[in-house]
């Protein structure tokens, strides 16, 4: 767990700077999947070493292992967790530089040397949704979105979700079709579906903040339309 943990002190960071959906899905990727992938090497551990043959041919295991595991299921979980939170670290950065901007105007207007107002932070420096920021905000979602659902077909093409306890395999060097036993397949497939059913948690938790965004930036246009009525019919 300590080497990710340059990647959740900024996950930290993005939680003051998101909506309450995005706290879930902030707390669902470091409960749930970085803790929990901490152990998922235990459990795995050098599977090549683990997997047992019925030929003592040399090479031959390496190449059935190479077959049916192409990348092992940890790196592939390390990398998926790096995508996905690729889009919110660039959010981060992005939202931490309208902060700063914002902060400077804010100073300049309290000392009246300035009559820009800030726009993307209230009188807290508390962010809000809307114009840019909202579009990035959104976009970074979008990606994340394509991310997990892209990782979540890949995985399926590239083992599929359930550990097969025996494998055949007949590439060269071996003399013929061999079987392969794998060691604690059952375990293997309960991790397996775990962090499964936690991506598709995370899928549908990014699905979920786009609509709640759109539907508080449509809420929003209406208030400011109705009160620029009201005004209009004042005059």
């Amino acid at each position: 767990m300590g080497d990710w943990g340059f990647l959740s002190k900024l996950l930290d960071k993005v939680q003051s700077h998101s909506t309450n959906i995005g706290k879930v899905w902030l707390t669902v990727l470091l409960i749930f999947r970085i803790m929990v992938l901490g152990g998922v090497d235990k459990v795995w551990g050098d599977e090549q070493s683990n997997m047992v043959c019925n030929v003592n041919t040399p090479g031959c295991k390496n190449v059935c292992y190479d077959k049916e595991f192409p990348i092992s299921h940890s790196r592939f979980w390390v990398l998926q967790i790096i995508f996905v939170t690729l889009p919110t670290l660039v959010y981060l950065g992005y939202a931490l530089h309208v902060i700063h901007k914002e902060d400077k105007l804010r100073q300049k207007c309290d000392q009246n040397k300035g009559t820009k107002l800030p726009k993307y932070t209230d009188a807290r420096g508390k962010l809000q949704y809307k114009g840019n920021l909202l579009r990035i905000y959104v976009s970074c979602l979008v990606m994340t979105i394509l991310f997990e659902a892209g990782f979540i077909v890949a995985q399926y093409f590239i083992y599929g979700f359930v550990i097969k306890t025996k494998i055949i395999c007949n590439k060269d060097p071996c003399p013929h079709a061999i079987e392969c036993f794998i060691s604690r397949p059952t375990e293997k497939t309960i991790f397996i579906l775990f962090m499964l059913v936690v991506a598709c948690v995370s899928l549908l938790l990014n699905i979920a903040e786009i609509f709640y965004l759109i539907c508080r930036a449509s809420m929003r246009k209406k208030q400011h339309e109705h009160k620029y009525v009201t005004k209009e019919t004042h005059f």
